[in-house]
């Protein structure tokens, strides 16, 4: 493990505190406000905390040890994450347990985060009983570690991979990004705790629009099917004055049609040989049948958020409006999406205008017109 920086640290600090999402904090009583459409919240995020903050230095991050907007305050996701105490969150949980299906603790990099991280999932799984993930950072697991959370009540493990390859995970998360990751080092680590919890236990968090291309997402997505992990999507949304404060988003179309491969792909009804690319590596072609498209978009199911299950295999991570804002387009649904959502959806797919040689240029175009 590569050394990381020192800085000094306040004491509102983890373990004694955490952060967590706006959303959540809302419905735990510690914030007023309500949810656009009445998206229900049903899985609580807690964001371990420290004085001198995350070391690591992804470009796309509002945690970003280097960020350049010193002036602002530094942000996770573009939403507020209010400073709470730990015992006062616990108890918040286990107060309003009735809709609640899960709670999923993040890491950051820094050195005490992975043993805050064991003692706090200790105390998640006595003081709530819900389901426990843990969104991890491998950079900083020990040998042992994933055994060490698992006996402390963590049920599944998030790995934040975010680069769809090693070219961009060297150019936004490793040396090339001035950070302590590598990417070797994370796949060792995916792999061990898919040996450990078990098949479909594990996510990837993938974000779209960070310099990968639609081929270097689906070479992954094969590979995280193959060995039994989940790819949840998140859609690029730039973080004011971090690195990559200035990159726009990934065009609506770009996004609808990933998250349709995505879920082909996973679902078993695409294969690598039926996508096809244009010569910058951008898709060109999905070669399902026209049913199975058709079938997939008018079940929602693809364009739903990417998060763990709860208790009873529902969505237990719902995470809204984190890759958008109320009354923007849903980027991802946190709830099923009804009838006029998903025509919204045909039409953003714009499938009709993928190039020549896909099979959307003409006899497919009817899925566009529903």
């Amino acid at each position: 493990m590569d050394t990381l920086p020192t800085v000094e640290a306040p004491s509102a600090e983890s373990p004694d505190y955490l952060q967590t999402s706006l959303a959540a904090a809302m419905v735990l009583g510690f914030r007023p406000g309500r949810f656009y459409r009445d998206v229900s919240l049903t899985c609580i995020n807690l964001l371990l905390t420290y004085g001198g903050g995350c070391r690591a230095n992804c470009t796309f991050c509002g945690l970003a040890r280097c960020r350049p907007g010193e002036t602002v305050d530094k942000s996770f996701i573009r939403v507020e994450w209010p400073l709470l105490p730990t015992e006062a969150l616990l108890e918040g949980i286990a107060h309003r347990r009735e809709g609640l299906r899960r709670v999923c603790l993040s890491m950051v990099t820094h050195p005490r985060a992975y043993g805050d991280a064991v003692e706090i999932s200790r105390r998640i799984t006595t003081a709530t009983g819900l389901p426990l993930s843990a969104l991890i950072t491998p950079t900083l697991i020990p040998k042992g570690g994933l055994e060490e959370l698992r006996d402390a009540g963590v049920g599944r493990i998030g790995v934040g991979l975010d680069a769809a390859g090693v070219r961009v995970f060297h150019r936004t998360k490793g040396r090339g990004a001035g950070g302590p990751h590598r990417w070797e080092r994370y796949w060792e680590v995916i792999q061990a705790a898919r040996d450990l919890f078990g098949p479909w236990t594990v996510s990837c968090h993938i974000i779209v629009g960070i310099g990968e291309t639609d081929r270097e997402l689906a070479e992954l997505f094969i590979r995280l099917k193959g060995q039994q992990v989940r790819a949840h999507l998140f859609s690029f949304y730039p973080e004011p004055e971090s690195a990559m404060g200035r990159r726009r988003r990934p065009s609506l179309a770009r996004w609808r049609r990933l998250q349709l491969v995505r879920y082909l792909l996973e679902t078993g009804q695409t294969g690598a040989r039926d996508l096809t690319y244009n010569t910058r590596g951008y898709m060109s072609g999905i070669g399902a049948s026209a049913q199975a498209i058709d079938r997939a978009i008018e079940g929602g199911l693809p364009f739903l958020t990417g998060g763990c299950p709860g208790e009873e295999g529902t969505l237990g991570c719902t995470r809204p409006f984190g890759s958008y804002r109320p009354g923007q387009p849903f980027r991802d649904f946190p709830f099923m999406p009804d009838s006029q959502d998903i025509s919204r959806v045909r039409r953003e797919l714009r499938l009709d205008r993928l190039e020549a040689n896909s099979p959307y240029s003409s006899g497919h175009a009817s899925l566009q017109k529903r």
